[in-house]
């Protein structure tokens, strides 16, 4: 799907600067920035490269300095962000930007000029082409000026006196090696000076939002000239090794059709990640990798959605390698690192994958490699595992919690004080448990043909369904409680996931009910609020520094991902997919208006919603995603 912002928008700084374009390579690299060209994140860059795949993520090629000269003074066509001033001010001349996920495509008009820039990212490469071309009727000099930096896309970037350990100039290619990572500038056909230098104190707005340090210097190894008659091109490369050849960009001439349905599944591949360690889904662009709960939520949506079966059995099979006691970890570790298994519904999702991929295709070789993950998964909880997590015998429910320890979705931490412990039995961690032992049982069921008593799976199933409508109905508040020993009766989204999930059962007039005071209280265009705006810790608005980010995480700021378990329960429960769909169709305009082509991870719970947190969020396009085909068979 192409995406198009014309030239008054382009031309407007709040808006321009406020949506960012991404590519991404396949491998977790990417290239991503905003359409005014301003890099207003640390993480921003045109060439992030991904140094041990899909992680270690490095900002190599920060920007690129651009300045066009017909006969008189230079223009530049770049902008760049410095306290107090945007200099240049080369999107004063932009008059159109596209994206269709795989090529960024900027055209300038300058003193009777026009450019055009392509940028594209190399499939399976830590690489990307950069074209420049004259599409217009006057010869002009192209000048470009690298900014280069070896940094974590965590970190900030200063003036360092031994930066670059090393820099070569060699026929058509420069050559800048810091950190033991080589960045290769190939660029045929140049004028090359090495003038070399330092920007200072470029200043991304995003992280002055976020509370954080918003500075960056970047280093300059060379100046690049070129003349362009109309109608010539030229292109260079940037790469973590060496002889890249560019890759070719094709002309895109055809037209924008806008359906929701191919506009979400273009917006699902990006997250999907090949290596040769794993298969994996990253959670998030720019800053997260490939966590165990995002990437099992994520997964129906991204790869069974798109018919990526294969993807999504190895991606069950390399995460299935990594259970520790029976949990899954909260992010895919590398041989010889510690597990982090502080998460008790990363496995539940795990088994609700495993159902969802072997019944959209199934497959007895990974089917029973996934019984007997399974199998240990059920032993674990029942014995007892980690953080106090085990099945309470008196009723069948899942219980859970350690002092200091966040294990839910739910799991913002600011320092020593976790927002939302929610200790006990979490309403859908139980939901989750019920599905996971159904499950086993139908898993059970498909691979034995032999005739054997009663499942263990069935019984504890059944016993922990009767205890989860017992004990979480709530008749005077009209929903299910959050959570129950202790109990806790804050109206949250929680119980709309548990009715969503495929083998939980409930009593549909509660069900019903519970919609009701969630379409009420929760429900937003945007997604479903994590906290009622009645109750007393709710929090409308996600924004400050991180620590008041973090304090509105899950106190009323609303989340995408929840529209895809609440339009499921809804269906489920009243059969309204002219709602459901209603609902979904607003969509349209969180691909544009953030991540242009991504769905953002947060908004704001009260209006205007202010869409914030990362812009590309896997479950949030996933979900979504998902919902639509699933439920209401959207086109």
């Amino acid at each position: 799907m192409r995406y198009i912002l014309d030239e008054q928008q382009c031309k407007n700084l709040q808006v321009s600067s406020r949506r960012e374009w991404l590519l991404t390579n396949g491998i977790g690299g990417f290239a991503m920035g905003t359409v005014s060209g301003i890099n207003t994140r640390r993480y921003h860059g045109q060439l992030v490269a991904a140094i041990n795949p899909p992680t270690d993520r490095m900002v190599l090629l920060a920007a690129m300095d651009e300045m066009i000269q017909i006969g008189g003074n230079p223009i530049g066509i770049s902008a760049n962000q410095y306290p107090g001033a945007v200099y240049p001010e080369g999107y004063l001349y932009l008059n159109c930007f596209k994206t269709d996920g795989n090529v960024a495509t900027w055209n300038y008009r300058v003193s009777g000029a026009d450019v055009e820039k392509c940028l594209a990212i190399h499939p399976g490469n830590n690489a990307v082409t950069i074209r420049y071309r004259n599409v217009g009727r006057v010869p002009f000099t192209l000048t470009l000026r690298p900014l280069v930096s070896h940094k974590s896309y965590h970190e900030n970037f200063t003036e360092r006196a031994d930066y670059p350990h090393d820099i070569g100039f060699y026929a058509d290619e420069t050559r800048i090696e810091d950190r033991l990572v080589t960045l290769y500038l190939a660029h045929p056909n140049s004028r090359r000076q090495p003038v070399q230098g330092w920007y200072y104190r470029f200043d991304h707005m995003r992280e002055t939002e976020r509370g954080l340090d918003p500075r960056d210097d970047l280093y300059c190894p060379c100046e690049l000239t070129y003349d362009l008659a109309p109608g010539e091109m030229v292109s260079l490369t940037a790469a973590d090794e060496p002889r890249i050849a560019p890759i070719e960009i094709s002309d895109d001439t055809s037209k924008s059709e806008y359906r929701l349905t191919p506009c979400l599944k273009d917006g699902a591949l990006p997250f999907i990640v090949k290596t040769q360690h794993r298969t994996s889904i990253i959670a998030g662009y720019p800053w997260f990798t490939d966590w165990g709960r995002d990437t099992m939520i994520s997964l129906p949506g991204i790869c069974l959605c798109t018919g990526k079966f294969s993807e999504a059995r190895q991606i069950l099979t390399d995460f299935a390698s990594q259970l520790h006691q029976g949990l899954l970890p909260n992010r895919f570790v590398d041989h010889g690192d510690q597990p982090d298994t502080n998460t008790v519904d990363a496995t539940l999702w795990f088994a609700n994958a495993i159902y969802r991929t072997l019944n959209a295709e199934w497959n007895q070789e990974f089917a029973v490699l996934m019984g007997k993950a399974l199998e240990e998964v059920y032993a674990w909880h029942v014995k007892g595992t980690l953080f106090g997590i085990k099945v309470d015998p008196e009723d069948g429910l899942l219980t859970q919690g350690a002092p200091g320890v966040q294990l839910t979705w739910m799991d913002a931490k600011v320092g020593d004080w976790v927002v939302t412990p929610r200790h006990g039995k979490p309403v859908e961690i139980n939901g989750l448990w019920i599905n996971a032992l159904m499950v086993m049982h139908w898993l059970e069921e498909r691979l034995d043909r032999t005739p054997k008593p009663k499942s263990k799976y069935l019984a504890d199933a059944l016993k922990a369904q009767k205890s989860f409508e017992l004990k979480f109905w709530h008749n005077a508040r009209g929903h299910y409680l959050d959570t129950v020993d202790p109990d806790d009766a804050s109206l949250r989204p929680n119980m709309i996931i548990a009715l969503s999930l495929p083998f939980v059962e409930v009593n549909p007039v509660h069900a019903k009910m519970a919609l009701a005071v969630a379409a009420k209280e929760l429900l937003t265009p945007m997604g479903l609020r994590t906290l009622g705006p009645n109750e007393p810790n709710y929090r409308g608005r996600y924004g400050g520094s991180l620590p008041e980010m973090d304090a509105a995480y899950h106190q009323g700021t609303a989340w995408p991902w929840l529209l895809g378990p609440y339009v499921t329960a809804l269906v489920r429960y009243t059969g309204d997919k002219v709602e459901a769909k209603r609902i979904l169709r607003n969509v349209k305009n969180m691909l544009t208006e953030y991540g242009v082509g991504g769905v953002a991870e947060v908004y704001d719970g009260d209006e205007p919603q202010r869409p914030g947190g990362c812009p590309w969020q896997a479950w949030s396009s996933a979900e979504i995603l998902r919902a639509w085909v699933e439920d209401v068979g959207g086109d």
